[in-house]
């Protein structure tokens, strides 16, 4: 069955803004050769679209003739503005950005006032809050379109909320609502090992992928599952809860309530540090020391918990992400890798980040840039 007119004019614009947004500014003949589309659809999309506010003319191609095919269309960047916030037990760092995801400005801020285990839930969340607005008044945007946000925890895929735990701070579950009356904006949360992924899968390391599994290595342990090219995150939120994986070489089992005794033990910030201190080196500078035997002795840990994630999706690449995957870079990465194959049958490319730390944060902005381009573009938008 035909699309009607109104369909196919919807499908003809989002074909349009989706290559206007991956390849830059083009020409309305250059639009016309990436779309197949003929000469008169093409004009009557960039008028369309140039009404809507939506493309402007940025400019003229010097390679063309002068006249209408040598104008240069790009996405109005200035059409909606978004901020993406990567929210940590004790900091929040800030960024606010265009439509095409350019940095205006960005800033970071310690939480509480350290001298608590925890900082108190109500100043902790004023001062997120406050330095979100101050980071958008610094970069000149009078109203911000959407927010992404990226915390430690599990995220309720029924109703998109941080589930309470006992293990993060409890201003981490009212910053949303605080946001969401100060902010006129659209506000999603999501699991920050989550956000990695999407940012390695569009940006990282994982781009010629459509399945992989990000292995975050960090003050926590976690892993985020991305299938068919979608982020899959189980019935309750908690898919890629590696920290909990029993294995071999730990003090004990995890608990429903505390993940000692899982592969927690073996792989987070503080047992690398604790391996290093063992092999005699400087925690803070081992994973970029070069130290074969300590590189050998963490491959050998990690690969034991990549090899029960393989064992059960086959996702033929695995990621490391996280403080550890990116201080250890490729030659930690290779090391796991060949282990890994020692371990399973299954052909898995091991690589390290390529986005370090700012993959959270990366993510957070590409699920605000999306936000606002499903409402922009129209639902299906690039």
């Amino acid at each position: 069955m035909a699309a009607s007119p109104s369909t196919a004019r919807a499908i003809n614009d989002r074909l349009a803004l989706r290559l206007l947004q991956d390849e830059g500014p083009l020409t309305a003949t250059q639009l016309k050769t990436l779309t197949g589309l003929s000469r008169p659809t093409v004009a009557d999309l960039v008028e369309r679209l140039q009404g809507s506010g939506l493309v402007r003319v940025v400019g003229e191609a010097g390679a063309e003739r002068r006249g209408p095919n040598a104008k240069l269309y790009g996405i109005a960047a200035d059409r909606a503005h978004l901020a993406a916030l990567d929210v940590r037990t004790d900091s929040v760092t800030v960024v606010v950005a265009d439509l095409l995801g350019t940095t205006l400005a960005e800033a970071t801020l310690p939480v509480g006032d350290g001298t608590a285990a925890e900082p108190a839930p109500g100043p902790a969340v004023e001062q997120a809050v406050a330095l979100l607005e101050r980071t958008a008044k610094d970069a000149g945007v009078a109203r911000l379109h959407s927010v992404g946000i990226g915390a430690p925890g599990l995220i309720d895929p029924a109703t998109g909320e941080l589930n309470d735990s006992s293990g993060l701070p409890a201003w981490h579950r009212r910053l949303v609502p605080a946001l969401q009356g100060r902010i006129p904006a659209t506000v999603l949360i999501e699991n920050e090992t989550n956000l990695a992924a999407v940012a390695e899968q569009r940006v990282g390391a994982a781009r010629d992928r459509d399945t992989f599994v990000l292995v975050w290595l960090g003050q926590g342990v976690g892993a985020a599952v991305v299938l068919d090219g979608r982020l899959r995150r189980g019935a309750s939120g908690g898919a890629g809860e590696l920290g909990f994986l029993p294995v071999p070489g730990t003090s004990g089992l995890p608990s429903a309530t505390d993940c000692a005794g899982g592969f927690h033990e073996l792989a987070c910030a503080a047992a690398v540090d604790a391996l290093a201190a063992r092999h005699g080196l400087d925690p803070r500078t081992a994973l970029a020391s070069g130290d074969g035997a300590f590189l050998d002795a963490l491959a050998e840990r990690l690969a034991v918990g990549a090899a029960a994630v393989v064992s059960v999706l086959d996702p033929g690449c695995v990621v490391l992400g996280g403080r550890t995957g990116h201080a250890g870079g490729e030659p930690l990465a290779a090391r796991v890798e060949a282990r890994l194959a020692r371990l399973s049958p299954l052909r898995t490319d091991v690589r390290p980040t390529a986005l370090g730390d700012g993959a959270v944060l990366r993510g957070a902005l590409l699920a605000a840039r999306d936000a606002a381009q499903d409402e922009l573009f129209g639902p299906g938008a690039p």
